[in-house]
């Protein structure tokens, strides 16, 4: 293919890859996007301005050289795209499927700016790794030098194997506990599939598995293993084990049969739908949405998650109640859309006050306005006197985000220092904590978040480890 110039994007339209029919999509699991074909996806790179202060990278949390990879895709120079988009993200195939580009790279794109439409960053970073992994590019870690110091890091998510790839790219030996089945944390079991298909996830861990990373999974630290005999077996330990308690609703009636936790629900979806699992609780239909009315309470990426499930199930109805309305809404823009397209309902302005019935059978709904800004700056919702109203439910979903378990009661150790959220304490950047030779990253240590943000915190922090090991981190922190 003969050389692009770049600056396309007056002459050329932005242009997502094909969005199948909601019609279509919402009776299966499988992603709901096709893929580019490499014209496309040249011709959609070239639109890149080649800003020489590119707002696109300064607002990705990996500072993803942005830019380069753009024009090497529009130069049909696909391999060395590859190189550089691998060089700065871990897992660039995954951000491409499930960052939020909307509120980092593409929304701050500057023709987005200017009225032309953001360039499909996410979409082209998605199509340059899946290539790289059909033309056979990316390769299992070879370090030039095994070392025989080794790291043990707690937790498979995306700050931990992040971590575990950077480590073993400097010969590192490293050892992986999780208390799940599977690694991946919640890009396995959380995230559903028509979002990131799960061999995505697993042909990266079995990238690790050829490159010498060592699994040790079904592994709760407190109790098949404690805490201290992690630490006595490796030079250094991450803790990488994410936040996995549900923040909890109350109200009258919310301890009944049929009101349940996102990630039960969604874990029990994807241990079936993605992996052919047998689940009980959803043999049984308490985590099955099938034939029922559903009611999702949360605004977040989560609530989508499974409202969307819920659909692909075969529920009956499924609605979504937010407190706040539409344009407060926390969770991607882009994820609303597309379940308003396969029959999601939102009730916006409404909140749950109680519950009826045991099994539930209805959720009491108080309609609320947007009043005077709180202390951030973000109207407080209001109650409305006397709009309360019910809501017909056969299965209730809390989404309601995520809060850090009480790790140093679940470990039997008490010398971790822990902020009064419950996460770790830890040095910005390094991720050191209070304890020789112990780091930590991503949610446990930031609340819930992005995996973008886990993945970057776990390569950072794998060079302070790297420093540390080598007896060079007081320097490198300097």
């Amino acid at each position: 293919m003969a050389k692009q110039p770049m600056l396309k994007f007056v002459t050329v339209s932005r242009d997502m890859p094909t969005k199948r029919a909601a019609e279509e999509r919402s009776h299966d699991f499988a992603e709901i996007y096709a893929d580019y074909a490499a014209a496309k996806a040249a011709e959609q790179a070239a639109r890149c301005s080649q800003c020489g202060v590119p707002y696109c990278q300064s607002h990705c949390p990996l500072h993803n050289n942005i830019p380069d990879w753009l024009n090497l895709t529009a130069t049909n120079r696909l391999e060395e795209a590859y190189q550089v988009s691998q060089s700065t993200n871990t897992f660039p195939e995954i951000c491409g499927r499930i960052c939020p580009q909307d509120r980092l790279c593409e929304g701050n794109c500057v023709i987005e700016q200017a009225g032309h439409g953001t360039v499909t960053i996410g979409a082209v970073e998605k199509y340059i790794t899946d290539t790289a992994w059909e033309q056979g590019w990316v390769k299992p870690i070879a370090p030039p030098v095994e070392r025989d110091q080794s790291v043990g890091i707690i937790g498979a998510g995306p700050g931990g194997l992040a971590a575990a790839d950077m480590l073993r790219r400097a010969g590192v030996q490293v050892t992986v506990y999780d208390r799940n089945d599977r690694a991946g944390g919640l890009m396995t079991y959380g995230i559903p599939g028509f979002k990131l298909e799960k061999e995505v996830v697993m042909r990266r861990i079995d990238q690790l598995e050829q490159s010498g990373v060592e699994f040790v999974m079904n592994c709760a630290v407190g109790e098949d293993l404690s805490f201290d005999a992690i630490r006595g077996k490796h030079d250094a330990v991450l803790i990488a084990t994410g936040v996995y308690k549900s923040r909890d609703l109350g109200g009258p009636g919310s301890g009944a049969q049929g009101i349940v936790k996102a990630i039960d629900y969604l874990t029990a979806s994807n241990r079936v739908a993605n992996f052919g699992d047998r689940v009980a609780e959803f043999e049984s239909g308490e985590l099955n949405a099938s034939g029922k009315r559903v009611v999702v309470i949360g605004g977040g990426d989560t609530a989508m998650d499974c409202l969307r499930t819920a659909i692909r199930q075969g529920a009956l109805s499924v609605k979504c109640l937010y407190r706040r309305d539409r344009a407060n809404m926390p969770g991607s823009q882009r994820e609303v859309a597309n379940a308003e397209e396969e029959g999601v309902d939102f009730v916006w302005l409404s909140a749950p006050v109680a519950f009826s019935g045991d099994p539930v059978s209805g959720v009491t709904v108080q309609k609320m306005r947007l009043g005077a800004p709180d202390v951030s700056g973000r109207q407080a919702p209001e109650v409305i006197e006397g709009s309360g109203y019910v809501e017909d439910a056969d299965l209730v979903i809390k989404a309601l985000g995520f809060e850090p378990e009480d790790l140093p009661l679940l470990w039997g150790y008490d010398g971790l220092e822990v902020t009064r959220w419950g996460t770790i304490r830890a040095e910005y950047g390094s991720g050191k904590t209070n304890l020789d030779g112990v780091y930590a990253v991503g949610d446990i240590v930031r609340g819930a978040s992005l995996v973008v943000w886990a993945i970057r915190d776990g390569r950072d922090s794998a060079e302070a480890i790297l420093g540390y090991l080598d007896g060079t981190a007081a320097i490198a922190a300097q």
